[in-house]
């Protein structure tokens, strides 16, 4: 990967790659997790120790079977073991319980894949009669082996039992100098133990990632699952091709339409007859039904009221901002850490944070809530029906009352009483006979 990070910290539609393996073990039902980890081990638990799991390093690299071997004491008897890695992040439920049904006392389940192009991967060596006899690595491989299509996925399902007798008889002796897992299939033919072979539905669930291109690959790979899977509920995408989901949507609506180039990340709600407009980014937010997101628009951490309308190129920054119905915030405007109620709009070039804005109120252009003193942020407080005119600074606290005017080009920092107009202007001047400079000339 060429980076500074462990590779399954690397991130698949923002989630890290051994997130998403972790998540398909949990789902299997009761079970017990082992992450046998190595390079950048203190990371990948900083990152990730939060995860229900049994963490184990294995200190030295010497091969799959050897890292399966730092967790042999953990293995159940009576159980079967599914080995899975980290960098595998596509497979699906349904194969992985495939695979584990085949797994028993008298056999094996073994997941593989036929590929145009196997290179790189260890060959399904079959007996004359279709039976799995050995996998050979291809660095081990003869060049009639090496021509065998069908290959290792080395994901695979066993009987505790078995696996951990088959663990204390594997050996190094080999062109790496590894001990590899793929050994055991050979001491199940010889114990008189049938290899069950099963494929996945398709070749990229098991994809694995060894440099930034295959992350690339199977970011699209995974975005067109998430994108087919949101048509599949009645959502529309302009361009499927150009859309991004990191995260998931909790609840999605009826009739919701989703332009080019958005991208939705973390935990969301959207309701129905939603419309996102292009280059839009939210996370962690609840859209409400009939909401329109203009294009260029970014919110964060936010609920959009039904009927509201965002942007464009508007920004709610996280910090909670909850928007009542019917409300409109327009262009280049900010929200921080504000509720913003029913009917109210704040159309152009403002920026409202740490505030609470009734219902009913205008806010026109070029305001500002100057809610930062230097150590402490303060409440503003705008009652209903407020009318604040353009280029007004509003610096807090302060509140402005129910139907209050301020006039526009105020500086306001006491209370503004309800139903009057407050301003603060100096008085216009026109001087006569004024002449502007002019160069001089050199």
């Amino acid at each position: 990967m060429r980076s500074a990070h462990p590779k399954v910290l690397h991130k698949l539609g923002g989630m890290p790659l051994l997130a998403h393996v972790h998540r398909l073990a949990s789902q299997l039902g009761e079970n017990d997790i082992n992450v046998i980890y190595g390079h950048g081990g203190e990371e990948v638990l900083a990152v990730l120790g939060h995860l229900s799991a049994r963490w184990t390093e294995q200190k030295q690299r010497l091969g799959t079977g050897h890292a399966v071997m730092q967790v042999a004491d953990w293995v159940k008897a009576d159980g079967v073991v599914l080995i899975l890695y980290g960098d595998v992040p596509l497979l699906q439920l349904e194969t992985a319980q495939k695979l584990i049904r085949h797994a028993g006392e008298k056999s094996l389940g073994l997941l593989t894949v036929t590929l145009e192009n196997p290179a790189g991967y260890g060959r399904i060596v079959r007996d004359n009669e279709g039976h799995v006899m050995r996998i050979v690595e291809e660095k081990d491989a003869t060049p009639e082996q090496r021509a065998i299509r069908e290959v290792n996925t080395g994901i695979l399902a066993v009987k505790g039992s078995r696996l951990k007798g088959w663990l204390t008889r594997l050996t190094n002796q080999n062109a790496q100098g590894e001990y590899y897992l793929t050994d055991i299939i050979a001491m199940a033919v010889a114990d008189g133990v049938y290899v069950d072979t099963s494929q996945p539905g398709d070749a990229k669930e098991v994809l694995g990632v060894n440099d930034r291109a295959q992350l690339a690959h199977l970011e699209r790979l995974y975005q067109v699952d998430q994108g087919d899977a949101l048509m599949e509920q009645g959502a529309t995408l302009r361009d499927p091709a150009r859309f991004d989901l990191r995260g998931e949507i909790l609840e999605l609506g009826q009739d919701v339409e989703i332009d080019v180039n958005v991208v939705l990340e973390g935990q969301l709600r959207i309701g129905s007859n939603v419309r996102i407009g292009p280059n839009v980014y939210i996370k962690d937010s609840e859209i409400g039904d009939g909401v329109e997101i203009f294009a260029n628009s970014v919110i964060e951490n936010a609920s959009i009221g039904a009927g509201s309308r965002i942007g464009p190129f508007a920004r709610i920054r996280p910090g909670g901002t909850k928007i009542g119905e019917d409300v409109h915030i327009g262009n280049f405007v900010e929200l921080k850490k504000a509720e913003v109620a029913k009917g109210s709009k704040i159309n152009h070039l403002s920026y409202v944070g740490d505030a609470i804005v009734g219902s009913g109120v205008n806010i026109g252009a070029g305001t500002i809530v100057c809610n930062y003193d230097g150590a402490n942020k303060h409440l503003t407080v705008i009652d209903d029906g407020a009318f604040i005119g353009s280029d007004t600074q509003l610096v807090a606290p302060v509140r402005v009352g129910r139907n209050a005017t301020i006039g526009a080009g105020s500086t306001i920092t006491r209370d503004a009483p309800d139903n009057a107009l407050t301003l603060s202007r100096s008085k216009q001047v026109t001087v006569e006979g004024w002449q502007r400079p002019t160069k001089k000339r050199s």
